[in-house]
């Protein structure tokens, strides 16, 4: 049985007025289940899945310029809906298969490049990524570890300084400023990572329980949708950072 817990998440796409933005926070039709929830996300992942092999295998075939393009439109493409996702979340039964198809695009892009570079890292990734999110999933249900106020609070901000970080060093890469301690594959790099992959599995954590929630408010049937597109954002996250660590973690 899944624990019921008011609560805000570290996702940005889910926060406390997710589930009542329009002013209500009940059903008017069929309503949100967690069945509703896992088949949704696994399709949004088969999707994901499917664009990322597409870009793989031509990759292979040695189309380089071809997944680069991929790689920008998933980008690109991807953060436009995902912004068109959280604030038009009605929407999501369009928008969110169409993000998970953009992500499949950047993911298998940059996934086959570090492929190329250091084999077999994305069966790794893949493999770790699946196995943390039901490790997550399991210490949530058997209430190993407690969603309290305490833990959510510590998880938002870990996670806006996080994103803060990661845009002031993206703004100092544009004048050339690099910050090589840690985005390097130096101890104080992979401490970093390893800070960052245990912040996105903790916000897998606190979704579950947001979800919940949601369930427990009877929130209309799309909120699935919109549930499933809000964990994939977590799960990209997550799979990119486990790959970024695996990446330092390889021998040059």
């Amino acid at each position: 049985m899944i624990q019921i817990n008011a609560m805000q998440s570290g996702n940005p796409t889910l926060t406390n007025t997710t589930f009542s933005r329009f002013g209500f926070e009940r059903a008017v039709g069929e309503e949100m289940t967690i069945q509703g929830v896992v088949f949704k996300t696994l399709i949004l992942l088969l999707i994901a899945l499917l664009a990322a092999s597409w870009t793989w295998m031509t990759f292979s075939q040695g189309h380089t310029g071809l997944v680069t393009g991929a790689f920008w439109v998933g980008l690109i493409g991807g953060f436009a809906l995902a912004l068109v996702t959280t604030f038009k979340m009605a929407w999501s039964p369009v928008t969110a298969p169409l993000y998970a198809a953009f992500e499949g695009l950047f993911l298998g892009g940059i996934s086959a490049g570090l492929e190329a570079a250091f084999p077999g890292i994305a069966v790794q990734t893949i493999g770790l990524t699946i196995a943390t999110m039901f490790g997550m999933f399991a210490a949530y249900q058997t209430g190993i570890v407690q969603v309290t106020d305490k833990l959510k609070s510590t998880i938002i901000l870990a996670t806006f300084g996080i994103a803060i970080f990661y845009l002031i060093s993206m703004i100092l890469s544009l004048f050339g400023i690099g910050i090589p301690l840690v985005f390097g594959n130096g101890c104080v790099g992979i401490g970093f990572s390893v800070l960052v992959v245990g912040v996105a599995a903790f916000n897998l954590l606190i979704d579950f329980d947001f979800i919940a929630n949601g369930i427990a408010r009877r929130s209309p049937k799309y909120m699935e949708w919109y549930s499933g597109f809000a964990l994939l954002v977590t799960l990209v996250w997550l799979y990119l950072e486990i790959l970024r660590l695996l990446a330092k973690l390889r021998p040059r």
